[in-house]
């Protein structure tokens, strides 16, 4: 199945509504999103240290309430952070423990900051969320310096993930709002393998990332809340959502 044209307009407006209930809630898709950051979040930590003399300079574009950004900062990186949810960033600021983070409201499709600045650049939960993907890897990739990491998340596009991601969240989770993702925006681990090149990129890892199938999943089936011990797991399968690290080719 190929890249379709989107003739639904994603919905990003929720997250200016969601305030503090970004750390707390737990009957609306947020919760999903802490448990993914629970796993992705140490994984990025634990890549950083493999690959660089610590602390780097970190880009976390579409931070959202700073769940990755102050968690790096915690880590002693020096991380900035960009979104377009000025409502989200202002959480993301209360968070910060470190007082060190800068965030910033600026759109992923330009973002302010010099040619190779940083040394790690993520872009989680925020590729199915633009309706020009390849701008915003561009973009990572020019802010991005020579030997530095792209990290990113997003969510397979076939039938399998359509069912779970879009439908199944609908179903199962209350308070999900409407066209909070929409079909034609997920991305084929090729397409953002192919985005990656065109940008001096090379994807080096790709891992399937799916909810653990636990009490806590099944309780969340009858419940409609997320519970809190519901986890998300590491797979070898790509079919739904999935990780990636691309290496920025040495000049």
């Amino acid at each position: 199945m190929e890249k379709q044209t989107c003739s639904q307009t994603i919905n990003n407006a929720f997250y200016d509504e969601l305030d503090e209930e970004w750390y707390s809630r737990s009957n609306h898709p947020v919760a999903l999103l802490r448990a993914e950051n629970n796993i992705r979040t140490p994984w990025i930590a634990s890549e950083i240290k493999k690959r660089f003399d610590v602390p780097v300079r970190v880009m976390d574009i579409g931070c959202g309430a700073g769940f990755l950004s102050n968690a790096l900062a915690g880590e002693g990186h020096n991380v900035s952070g960009i979104d377009i949810s000025e409502s989200s960033l202002k959480v993301a600021q209360k968070h910060d423990t470190t007082g060190t983070v800068d965030y910033c409201l600026a759109n992923a499709y330009a973002l302010p900051y010099p040619d190779q600045s940083f040394d790690a650049v993520c872009a989680m939960d925020v590729l199915e969320h633009v309706e020009m993907p390849h701008r915003l890897v561009a973009e990572a990739a020019r802010v991005l310096k020579p030997e530095g990491v792209f990290f990113f998340h997003t969510f397979n596009r076939n039938p399998i993930s359509y069912l779970m991601i879009i439908k199944g969240v609908e179903w199962f989770v209350r308070n999900t709002p409407r066209h909070m993702h929409v079909y034609p925006l997920f991305i084929k681990p090729r397409e953002i393998t192919v985005l990656c090149q065109k940008n001096h990129m090379a994807v080096e890892t790709l891992v399937g990332l799916r909810p653990a199938f636990n009490f806590s999943f099944f309780r969340m089936l009858f419940t409609r809340n997320v519970p809190e011990g519901f986890s998300f797991c590491f797979s070898q399968k790509l079919t739904t959502g999935y990780c990636g690290i691309a290496r920025k080719e040495p000049i």
